[in-house]
């Protein structure tokens, strides 16, 4: 193994370090790093995957800091400063989100916050929540581009969900910066886009997501976003917070607004100054009118009187069920699930290897040749990795086709996600006999297209990885059939 065999080449010296935390990586969850413009939404997005109200989503200070969430067994808040010792913190959580006390310590001379937070969700997936982009700020604004877009080739996060309201040209400019084609640096297949905060489209109208879904799907096409994230989804990020820590006491004030004929509940619900200050015996006050518009927005407590007077959500549980649908958070994660979870291995591989390549350029010595010589081998031959070099390919347009013959290539290399099922167009219920049968004429397919003097060069070493994916699709349902 390359790890093993660079652990021998540096034995004894500093380096070592290095080596260890880059095969302890290979054991951490998968590091997911959260990014995108100033109030985008990372936070409330980052609290809506935890499923906790942990990350502040105020303007505060420790916003501007680089903050990491891990799952431990107790509840621990730890400064890294840019210079001296680490540093444990002081912290409170009264309302929801934690308050972290820097006592002398000034943002700017912070590199990062450890947050230590025993949680189920963090188990699998280490969140990294990162300063806006576009801050006035510019030591604020480049803490995302010193953390993901580095001069060095190690890279601390192995994916990233990258938010935007719309398409700004930072955007873009920021994804191409973080995006390379090759495998050994973040591409199109560790990273997705998020239309956030689409509960603001059509001002809040119950058909807001719908269009946000539209947009999404038009972004998700757009040749310059394809290059630079795997797919695009639409979430409605403070429903989907909201969903995730809804209430009684919640639920009980919805069920008022509920109560009101259909007519009363529009007028109510026209805009946010008339839910604050009109209708007075509705029996919620003033105070707690405000408090239901910060969680749940115009489009929430339009939604929620929606489903609680129809009668589909006659309980919290299911409330809070059907929020999490209609917010897009169940979409998300199901997206995390097929194309982050199931490739959780392939990615955290890659950032080793990442690593490994960087450490032996950076700090050349006798036997470090024979390091970088074996990660290019492994780069190279690992079939996952080329699955992966394909796909940037295919995004970045340097493999070209027919469009049915692209897509299908995207499936068969897990562009869609790594299941069986998934790379063959079907079902999650379908039987292995069908999928078997199937994955046979794929192969067959593109062992012909392959061979096809007609075939184009690029498509051509393409579509013998995708022979190679068959193949394995075959023998695997051959094993489990």
């Amino acid at each position: 193994m390359a790890l093993a065999r660079a652990g021998q080449v540096y034995h004894g010296t500093v380096t070592a370090a290095r080596l260890d935390a880059a095969r302890d990586r290979l054991d951490e969850p998968l590091r997911v790093a959260i990014a995108g413009r100033v109030k985008s939404g990372k936070s409330t997005l980052l609290n809506a995957l935890v499923g906790e109200r942990l990350a502040p989503t105020d303007a505060g200070e420790c916003t501007r800091i680089v903050t990491w969430y891990r799952d431990g067994h107790t509840y621990r808040v730890t400064a890294r400063p840019r210079r001296g010792d680490p540093r444990q913190l002081r912290f409170t959580r009264d309302d929801g989100a934690i308050e972290v006390d820097l006592a002398d310590l000034a943002p700017e001379d912070v590199e990062d916050l450890q947050i230590l937070w025993p949680s189920q969700a963090l188990r699998g997936m280490t969140l990294i929540d990162t300063p806006g982009i576009g801050s006035l700020t510019a030591h604020v604004a480049s803490r995302a581009w010193e953390l993901l877009v580095t001069d060095d080739e190690e890279t601390p996060a192995d994916a990233v969900l990258y938010l935007m309201r719309h398409l700004h040209h930072t955007d873009l400019e920021f994804l191409h910066a973080f995006h390379d084609t090759t495998v050994s640096r973040p591409n199109p297949v560790n990273a997705i886009g998020i239309l956030s905060r689409t509960d603001e489209i059509a001002v809040g109208r119950l058909d807001s997501m719908d269009s946000a879904r539209r947009i999404a799907r038009r972004l998700g096409t757009d040749a310059n976003v394809r290059r630079v994230v795997q797919t695009v989804v639409p979430v409605a990020g403070l429903l989907a917070e909201t969903a995730v820590t809804l209430t009684e006491a919640e639920v009980g004030q919805l069920r008022r607004v509920a109560d009101l004929t259909p007519a009363e509940g529009d007028e109510l619900l026209l805009s946010a100054d008339r839910f604050v200050t009109r209708l007075p015996q509705l029996g919620v006050t003033e105070t707690e009118r405000r408090v239901l518009l910060d969680r749940f927005g115009l489009f929430g407590l339009r939604l929620c009187a929606q489903l609680l007077r129809t009668g589909v959500a006659p309980t919290a549980t299911a409330l809070a069920r059907e929020l999490v649908v209609h917010s897009g958070l169940a979409e998300l994660r199901e997206v995390l699930r097929s194309l982050f979870d199931e490739r959780r291995d392939v990615l955290k591989s890659r950032s080793a290897l990442l690593a490994l390549a960087g450490l032996a350029r950076a700090e050349p010595r006798p036997g470090s040749e024979g390091v970088l010589a074996e990660v290019e081998e492994i780069v190279a031959s690992a079939h996952p990795f080329q699955e992966l070099r394909v796909l940037a390919s295919l995004r970045a347009g340097w493999v070209t086709g027919k469009e049915p013959v692209l897509e299908e290539l995207e499936r068969l290399i897990g562009g869609r996600g790594q299941a069986v099922h998934l790379r063959l167009d079907q079902g999650p219920d379908v039987g292995n006999r069908t999928l078997a049968a199937l994955a046979q004429d794929a192969l067959t397919r593109w062992q012909r297209r392959a061979e096809n003097p007609m075939t184009s060069h690029e498509l051509a070493l393409a579509a013998r990885v995708a022979v190679r994916s068959c193949e394995g699709m075959v023998t695997e349902l051959a094993r489990t059939g």
